[in-house]
């Protein structure tokens, strides 16, 4: 015992003795402030403010917020340089003296069709590892299906993320889930990104400021998923005027508002969309189901004084899919879905001295799915309505501490509670004539926390550390866990700009989710970790070299990664997303338990992905490629033995390019290809005779006979996509139009295959695969308008 104290003694002396140099006032005077776009007014991230003079640098938080020590011991001033991508860069004189204030605005690039080539140090080594951020600007230019930009499916397009089924916009990040993405709109969390059954999410990129995916590495202040976050922030609203823009599309039309609040103290943001698919497809064909969505944006701010801001914003969506068929006696029987997401932020931004800067935050997080059935039968005044849902529903209430000591230190700690309802079954039957009703609710509460310490430190000009650790805690009924979650990361300047980065992540999961499609379809069910169902978790170490090309606008990368996972969750084998015990009598409720129709695993997914992005320029884009294997192992799936994951995908190539032709005349392209997905399709089928008699003949049916799992590899998916745009300036703004093809060479991608059975003219019976496709070529044209 002795022995360990002297220990642990030693090496605290060790670490306080190694972080005093970096904690130590010295002679230095602080810059420090929040960097803005100059027109609008919106706090900039990731801006990298640098003191060449001095080689030192940092970089802005999320608010726009920074903190630069600078040396008093050079000379009596400095000069500060303020740059982004797609910003002019910005440099400002300070004195070294004395501490200030220092608030800078950012003006945007002017578009220009020669290259601006940009000489400066290389800034790779601040990049987190796994961690990809994409300009709006970039995103809104890729080439989309009839026009409509959407963050996830460009998200999909990185290497390291696999998409789902054609047009799907499920990620599939480094062999995880979709439920194992943790989606961030302003800090809450969002649990379904599905509009139209998944062929566009409910994210809206007007309203959106910036968007980074993690794919590993991920900081200790982040939780509660496996694979990947996807932390997106929505603008803030212009400060000056008011600005609009919007859109009208072949199926959808949006519009987004800002502008200044409390005499230009404070702004506001709304964006707005609908679709009227609804309407196109009833006038095609009156059989389709009327399917149609909307989503709000909207966000306030307010500034409470030179220390203080308050934010509230807030997202509400809705999916309807209504289906009427006639039935026998001349009644009406309808059916449908209807889902939706709500979200809410209340956030206090606090100065707390020049290195302290804090934000609470209370969030609202709700998103519930209903199936109904509904016949009424003409001729009697007996009505049957059957209806089921699920949801899951948040409380919570976080606070995040930056504190920045020196330029080559930074912490960051923080404590996150929330309140988690579930209602993963709630089934009403009602007859209507008889004025009965059955029904029932199943409702699970939890409490998820977590804490977290994290410190980012340039150990020497050349290592840079990120160290943290996470204590997560999830509670229901009367099960408690508490798991510790180390993190580490670490980047190593070479020569020649190269930097090596490497990477460990312990992660714990506590809530999940049953698909018996893998579609990511709304009748998915959220579930709790329980004492029966344990916590997924996972291991994953990445490896990588990351190559700055200055002059060139473009960065280089390569990284390998292993992972493992622990107590996957899926359906055994037969189980449906109702829950329903089968053989139930007509208006009763089924008693069976969801805990029973589950099962759990392991998993493993390994891989190499390359990286070549150009963020701006004349010509601008990426080269995104993904080998990778991904195997899962469920003791009652599959006899037991390893088999592919469903989105294991062995090569996967994303080519994605815009390029300027003249000042407002712009082409873009997409290119992709992917090993196909693995199915699990019948070997053979056999006919079965059962001992029934009906006349003279036997009764028989076929019956298909199944091998492995998921032992059928998919035909490959390839695809090209283009798009040519062109804007005008007008006099109150500038409009766009967009001429768009999806699948230009109508590629027949797989999206679900079917045996058939064919008679020969001998008697004998075969089997046939058909491969069907879901998009042909598709042609749009869309106008975009911005004032």
């Amino acid at each position: 015992m002795t022995v360990g104290k002297a220990s642990g003694l030693r090496y605290g002396l060790f670490v306080l003795t190694y972080l005093l140099p970096f904690l130590a006032h010295g002679q230095f005077s602080t810059q420090s402030g929040f960097v803005r776009e100059a027109v609008s007014g919106e706090a900039l991230p990731g801006v990298a403010v640098v003191c060449g003079q001095q080689k030192t640098g940092v970089i802005t938080n999320a608010y726009g917020y920074y903190s630069l020590r600078i040396s008093q011991s050079t000379s009596d001033s400095a000069s500060i340089a303020f740059r982004l991508v797609g910003y002019t860069p910005v440099v400002q004189s300070v004195s070294t003296r004395q501490s200030a204030t220092l608030n800078v605005a950012l003006p945007l690039a002017v578009q220009q069709l020669n290259e601006v080539q940009v000489r400066a140090t290389a800034e790779a080594l601040s990049q987190p590892m796994s961690t990809i951020a994409l300009p709006m600007q970039q995103i809104r230019q890729t080439a989309a299906l009839l026009g409509e930009k959407d963050v996830i499916k460009v998200l999909q397009l990185l290497p390291g993320v696999q998409k789902g089924n054609e047009g799907q916009t499920g990620l599939y990040v480094r062999g995880g889930g979709p439920d194992q993405n943790l989606l961030i709109l302003d800090e809450a969390i969002v649990y379904n990104a599905n509009h139209l059954f998944g062929f566009f999410s409910v994210f809206n990129t007007d309203a959106l400021r910036n968007v980074e995916l993690i794919k590993g590495g991920f900081p200790a202040r982040y939780g509660g998923r496996l694979s990947s976050v996807v932390n997106m922030q929505m603008k803030e609203g212009a400060r000056d005027k008011i600005h609009g823009e919007g859109g009208i599309g072949l199926i959808a039309s949006r519009l987004t508002l800002e502008g200044p609040l409390f005499k230009k103290k404070g702004s506001f943001l709304v964006a707005a969309r609908r679709t009227y698919a609804d309407l196109l497809w009833k006038t095609l064909d009156s059989s389709l189901p009327a399917i149609f969505f909307y989503d709000l944006n909207a966000k306030i701010n307010y500034d409470l004084g030179p220390r203080n801001r308050l934010f509230f914003s807030s997202y509400i969506g809705r999916d309807n899919a209504n289906l009427e068929d006639p039935i026998s006696d001349g009644g009406v029987a309808r059916s449908g879905f209807n889902w939706g997401n709500f979200t809410a932020t209340l956030r206090w931004n606090h100065l707390a001295s020049e290195r302290l800067f804090i934000n609470t935050s209370a969030l609202i997080s709700q998103y519930n799915f209903t199936v109904f059935q509904d016949e009424q039968q003409l001729r009697s005044p007996v009505r049957f309505y059957n209806e089921f849902g699920s949801g899951i529903r948040d409380f919570t209430l976080k606070s995040d501490a930056d504190w920045l000591p020196s330029n080559r230190l930074s912490l960051r700690f923080g404590v996150v509670l929330t309140s988690h309802r579930f209602t993963p079954r709630a089934l009403s039957v009602r007859n209507i004539g008889l004025d009965t009703l059955s029904s029932q609710q199943t409702v699970i509460d939890a409490l998820e926390g977590g804490l977290y310490s994290e410190a980012t430190l340039q150990a020497t000009d050349r290592l840079r550390l990120n160290m943290g650790i996470r204590l997560s805690l999830f509670s229901v009924e009367k099960t408690t866990y508490l798991r510790p979650e180390p993190r580490l990361s670490m980047g190593y300047q070479l020569p020649n700009q190269w930097v090596m980065k490497a990477s460990y992540t312990l992660m714990n999961q506590y809530t999940h989710l049953l698909s018996n499609s893998g579609l990511g379809l709304p009748t998915d069910l959220w579930v709790p970790t329980t004492a029966q169902l344990k916590p997924q978790s996972s291991h994953q170490i990445a490896w990588g070299i990351t190559k700055e090309l200055s002059s060139k606008n473009l960065v280089l990368s390569a990284e390998g990664y292993y992972k493992t996972m622990q107590n996957l969750v899926g359906y055994r084998e037969g189980a449906t997303f109702t829950l329903i015990e089968p053989g139930a009598e007509p208006g009763q409720v089924g008693q069976t338990n969801w805990e029973d129709n589950v099962t759990t695993g392991r998993g493993w997914s390994y891989g190499l992905e390359l990286f070549a992005h150009r963020k701006s320029g004349q010509l601008n884009g990426w080269v995104g490629y993904t080998l990778s294997w991904t195997r899962h192992q469920f003791a009652e799936l599959n006899r037991g033995l390893p088999f592919f994951a469903r989105y294991d995908r062995r090569h996967d190539l994303s080519i994605v390019a815009s390029y300027q032709l003249r000042p407002r005349l712009s082409v873009s392209a997409t290119w992709v290809y992917g090993t196909g997905n693995a199915l699990t399709i019948p070997l053979a089928v056999a006919n079965v005779s059962r001992n029934a008699v009906l006349g003279e003949r036997v009764q028989s049916t076929s019956a298909p006979i199944y091998g492995d799992r998921n032992n059928f590899r998919a035909a490959p998916y390839h695809r090209l996509d283009l798009a040519l745009r062109f804007s005008k300036p007008k006099r109150w703004g500038e409009r766009t139009w967009e001429l768009g093809v999806y699948n230009a060479y109508n590629r027949v991608n797989p999206f679900y295959y079917d045996t058939t059975t064919q008679t020969q003219p001998n008697g004998t019976r075969n089997q046939q695969l058909t491969r069907y496709g879901l998009f042909p070529v598709i042609p749009s044209l869309s106008y975009a308008f911005k004032f």
